[in-house]
């Protein structure tokens, strides 16, 4: 019976290693994977951070175009540029061709910018 009692223990104790490594083992792997993800996540918010600030500058710093009237929103690399005042169509193709130079830049959407 001695036998029987440790055998079954040890059983027990070997079955419940493996689940715990097991366990172990999925436990991490689901965090590395949404940490990767996160990662990709926070290096595209950067760089469209990046991307809004620099055409923010490059427009702000250019003569000829009202770049405090301008707003740009950066989405996965594609900036959408609007203003609520009105400028040339010059201003305007100025803004987009400065815009579409800034590495990182993928598209240019500018019909929110009021031309005159």
């Amino acid at each position: 019976m001695k036998k029987f009692a440790i055998a079954a223990a040890t059983a027990t104790a070997l079955t419940l290693t493996m689940a715990n490594a097991a366990f172990a083992q999925q436990s991490t792997q689901a965090p590395m994977t949404i940490a990767a993800g996160e990662v990709t996540k926070a290096k595209e918010a950067t760089s469209d951070t990046w991307i809004t600030t620099k055409v923010k500058s490059d427009l702000m710093t250019e003569k000829g175009i009202p770049g405090t009237d301008i707003k740009v929103e950066t989405n996965k690399g594609v900036v959408s540029l609007s203003s609520t005042t009105a400028i040339t169509e010059a201003q305007k193709k100025m803004a987009v061709d400065i815009t579409k130079k800034i590495k990182g830049v993928k598209a240019v959407s500018a019909d929110g910018l009021k031309a005159e």
